[in-house]
């Protein structure tokens, strides 16, 4: 699998947050074994796992296996940057959360999605969802799908600065 965008993205925003060290480079090998650590990490019939790939606030990038669809979310102040890595499926944007309650300070989850934009993703693709936009990854072709996915700030409601 071709990675090299992951690699390029990180180039420029910081440090590991397993090593705490600045990341020059993630090679295909170094991904690839990201990807057989979530494998191995993986819980019962869990319908995710994440694993680090940056934590630098306010930036948060992970690799995201997903062998099935797991609970829709919705995040109120991060935008969310995904990118395929590997894996087909849809990626469900918009709507209302269904049976939606808090997971967090400033986050959102339900079961799924009514009212929603299903894109259909593959290897490559990558799309923003914004913030305050209930957002659902599924899985297609029996496969996982495996998205590197960066959080960031939604900017200030004054933004774009005046000239």
């Amino acid at each position: 699998m071709r990675l090299q965008f992951l690699a390029l993205a990180l180039l420029s925003i910081g440090v590991s947050a397993a090593a705490q060290t600045p990341i020059t480079f993630m090679s295909e090998k170094d991904i690839t074994a990201l990807v057989d650590k979530a494998k191995g990490d993986r819980k019962n019939d869990a319908p995710m796992v994440a694993e680090p790939i940056l934590s630098l606030a306010p930036y948060k990038a992970q690799l995201e296996y997903r062998p099935a669809t797991a609970p829709a979310a919705l995040h109120e102040k991060d935008a969310e940057l995904m990118v395929v890595l590997s894996g087909t499926g849809s990626i469900v944007t918009g709507g209302t959360l269904v049976d939606g309650k808090r997971s967090n300070s400033a986050n959102l989850s339900g079961s799924s999605i009514s009212g929603g934009n299903a894109q259909s993703v593959k290897h490559g693709d990558m799309l923003i969802v914004p913030a305050n936009t209930p957002h659902q990854v599924i899985p297609g072709g029996g496969a996982p799908i495996v998205l590197m996915t960066m959080h960031v700030p939604f900017p200030p409601s004054d933004w774009p600065p005046a000239n």
